[in-house]
């Protein structure tokens, strides 16, 4: 009796041995199972690329955009070359006169003069005219500087007024006009005034401070000289007769 009690005690504990042994074991591959889920998650994540070309790992993390070139200037061109002169905004070429056009040349201009006063009066009022000779428009700024003797040591006529600041774009074979008036003194007699055979125009760059090569004009047919005094003014580029010599008229 007492033998088969133990040989029952002792399979019993047997039992309970090999139980808690499956069962040590069971929780030993479980953590193991755990761990290996875990290394895996931590070493393989999850990449997808989106369609503006960012990436990202899982659905929690943040998008990470691709670098770009972009400056923040907002130049279109990376190299910083731009055609053309001057600009800024590019309004500005040719001789800085705020016209696309380049500044008038002496030599591209032709030139004449027209007596505005009835014959056998005193000559005092003459239109100046210069032509287009070329093809391109160019342009006429400020008033020009007048002389009515030979020389550049002498007086340069004052505008009439401030000379209108606007340029004026002279056409292709088109024309351009300034009053001119040459004289004052109404003393007659046996005075003795300056004589003239020509006038001088220098011509001003759109800067207003050159000066862009002179132009000459002679006299009207059946004027030899004609008498100047410091009472002469000159009304700058006009692009009508009308508007060249009103002012003029009024002297």
């Amino acid at each position: 009796m007492n033998s088969k009690t133990f040989r029952g005690g002792s399979l019993r504990r047997g039992l309970r041995g090999a139980a808690l042994g499956t069962a040590v074991a069971a929780a030993l591959l479980t953590t193991a199972a755990c761990q290996n889920d875990d290394g895996k998650a931590a070493a393989k994540p999850t990449t997808t690329a989106s369609s503006s070309g960012s990436a990202s790992t899982g659905a929690g993390a943040p998008k990470t955009t691709a670098p770009t070139t972009d400056s923040g200037t907002g130049s279109g061109s990376p190299t910083g070359k731009g055609k053309g002169k001057g600009n800024g905004d590019g309004g500005e070429t040719g001789g800085g006169n705020g016209t696309k056009y380049a500044d008038c040349q002496a030599s591209g201009l032709g030139t004449a003069v027209e007596l505005q006063d009835p014959r056998g009066e005193t000559p005092r009022h003459f239109l100046l005219t210069v032509t287009n000779r070329s093809k391109t428009p160019c342009v006429l700024n400020d008033a020009p500087q007048v002389r009515l003797t030979a020389g550049n040591s002498a007086p340069i006529v004052e505008p009439l007024g401030e000379p209108d600041s606007e340029p004026v774009v002279v056409e292709g074979g088109g024309k351009a006009y300034a009053g001119l008036y040459v004289f004052g003194n109404d003393e007659g007699g046996e005075a003795q005034y300056d004589q003239s055979d020509r006038f001088t125009a220098t011509l001003v760059a759109g800067e207003g401070t050159e000066l862009s090569g002179t132009l000459v004009f002679d006299l009207p047919d059946g004027l030899d000289t004609i008498s100047v005094d410091d009472a002469a003014r000159v009304n700058g580029w006009a692009g009508t007769e009308g508007l060249a010599m009103r002012p003029i008229t009024q002297l």
